[in-house]
């Protein structure tokens, strides 16, 4: 190592310390960590870091910011394996080091910032194997300020504006230091386009409250959520079958009609064969006559030797089967296993012994208590299902989850996170209803009205509204928040070359021009 390269390992040292702290941030704005203002506390300084950088050196400060985000925001991950933790954290921040490498490193950065970020975070939803949304940055955001643009764009608008103002006061805060250690005069024009870029996120997010909502109600339901409660964490997993749904049937014991909708989580009915002709289907069949209610349950049932049935079951006052919605959205490595027989040379898949048959459908259930959108667990965090859902006609979103297998309290506060946001995205009341917790009712603002405890039996009884306003979200979902990042996006690097080519060299003088006597008579 030269002397030029050891000179310069303490300044590499603390930049690499500086962006895996600005991702720290970010991670730890997620729930259930911190408040909501250190996700642009932290997208502020990963803008910073960036900031006149050469493409690889981007790349790396953006892998060490998303590095610091996800070692945080998939912890959640160590419970089941510290190799596939760390392999989930790599992969993610990858997705962190290519959006920063499409940053321009001077001009029309911010710009850039803001739509490759929303860009990055469009792909995670996505890919691979139907997408991995765990860690977003929208999720923090739930109960902040800017949870109302969700209802304009959803949570993807959330993270453009969360990155636009973190851009922002970067190049504010740039200006005031470059002045701080000698400049000879004050950068105004990059003070100002800071500024503005943070005063336009303060603008549209008040703007947002003005944004076309659910409407108003045109009904009312009264639903009971029974969580029954029990272990939490892996051991959870070796807990009898049985045992779930007999807690379950404890809670609903304690509904008392009239009671129009009756909600039973995930996974809450397992059986060993097929639901037509099962004793627990009399038995549901029953409870729901006994009610006069809609009883919707989540049922599990394997299908030959290898594949299974993940569903929400809708029986009818009359305790007839009204229908089910199969899960569209399952989770990989967790309802099956993608490429298995090639995953099968390297690990062992005997904790997955089947893969989940993927439905198709739009989540919508017509029943007498009105039309529900109903999200199966993992469903929670895509917010295009959940408008799939609304747009085929539903009038209240339904979360039916079982979160059991996590000990700590990350996934179940991030999934209410995320349900928060699909409430304002939508413009409904939403009822989500959890195994061992987190059972709520969130209002289409968001606002939680009931939550339960984690692990702790509970029964939580309301009156929701029937909606049938569309929000902007709804009419056109991220299309046009996502054609408008990559338009940032190109216009930042327009800015960029259009700066650069009438920018002299760097350490150039400008070149007098001679005057027309003087060339002649030289």
């Amino acid at each position: 190592m030269g002397p030029s390269a050891l000179s310069r390992a303490p300044k590499l040292a603390g930049r690499a310390a500086l962006a895996l702290l600005a991702g720290g941030l970010i991670g730890c704005s997620l729930p259930p960590f911190g408040p909501w203002w250190l996700a642009p506390l932290g997208l502020t300084g990963a803008a910073w870091i960036i900031s006149g950088q050469p493409v690889r050196a981007r790349a790396l400060s953006g892998f060490l910011v998303g590095a610091g985000q996800f070692t945080i925001g998939c912890v959640w991950a160590l419970e089941f394996t510290g190799l596939g933790y760390v392999t989930l954290v790599v992969f993610e921040a990858c997705f962190v080091a290519a959006a920063c490498a499409a940053v321009p490193p001077r001009r029309g950065r911010i710009l850039a910032f803001a739509g490759s970020l929303s860009i990055l975070e469009w792909g995670r939803d996505r890919w691979p194997f139907g997408g991995l949304p765990i860690g977003s940055t929208a999720w923090g955001q739930a109960g902040g300020p800017l949870a109302g643009l969700a209802r304009v764009g959803g949570p993807l608008l959330i993270v453009v504006a969360l990155s636009l103002a973190g851009a922002g006061l970067a190049v504010l805060a740039s200006a005031a230091w470059a002045r701080l250690v000698g400049a000879r005069s004050f950068p105004w024009r990059n003070a100002l386009a800071g500024l503005a870029a943070a005063g336009l996120v303060v603008l549209v997010s008040g703007l947002a409250a003005w944004a076309p909502d659910g409407g108003p109600p045109h009904g009312v339901v009264s639903v009971a959520i029974a969580q029954g409660g029990g272990r939490r964490g892996i051991g959870s997993l070796a807990t009898p079958s049985g045992r779930v749904y007999a807690a379950t049937w404890r809670v609903t014991s304690g509904v008392r009609p009239p009671v129009s909708l009756v909600v039973w989580p995930e996974d809450t009915v397992p059986l060993a064969g097929p639901l037509a002709g099962s004793p627990e289907a009399q038995e549901l069949a029953a409870l729901a006559r006994r009610l006069d209610t809609t009883l919707l349950a989540g049922v599990t049932s394997p299908v030959g030797s290898s594949r299974f049935r993940n569903e929400i079951v809708a029986w009818g006052p009359s305790g007839r089967i009204l229908g089910s919605v199969e899960k569209n959205h399952p989770v990989p490595f967790g309802e099956y296993v993608p490429w298995r027989p090639v995953f099968s040379r390297i690990a062992g898949l005997t904790a997955i012994p089947r893969d989940v048959i993927v439905g198709d459908n739009d989540g919508e259930l017509a029943t007498p208590a009105g039309r529900v959108a109903i999200l199966n667990s993992f469903e929670a965090f895509f917010a295009d299902r959940a408008r799939q859902g609304v747009r085929a006609g539903g009038e209240l979103l339904v979360v039916e989850t079982n979160t059991a297998s996590y000990s700590s309290d990350v996934i179940p506060a991030a999934e209410l996170a995320a349900s928060r946001l699909e409430a304002i995205a939508l413009g409904r009341d939403l009822v989500q209803s959890a195994t061992t917790g987190y059972s709520a009712v969130i209002r289409p603002d968001g606002v939680v009205a009931l939550e339960s405890e984690l692990g702790s039996p509970d029964l939580l009884e309301t009156s929701l509204a029937l909606r049938t306003g569309a929000t902007l979200y709804e009419r056109f979902g991220d299309l046009p928040v996502l054609v408008g990042s990559a338009l940032l996006v190109a216009l930042g690097w327009a800015m960029h070359f259009g700066g650069f080519s009438r920018r002299p060299a760097h350490g150039a003088r400008r070149r007098r021009r001679t005057p027309a006597r003087f060339r002649r008579a030289a």
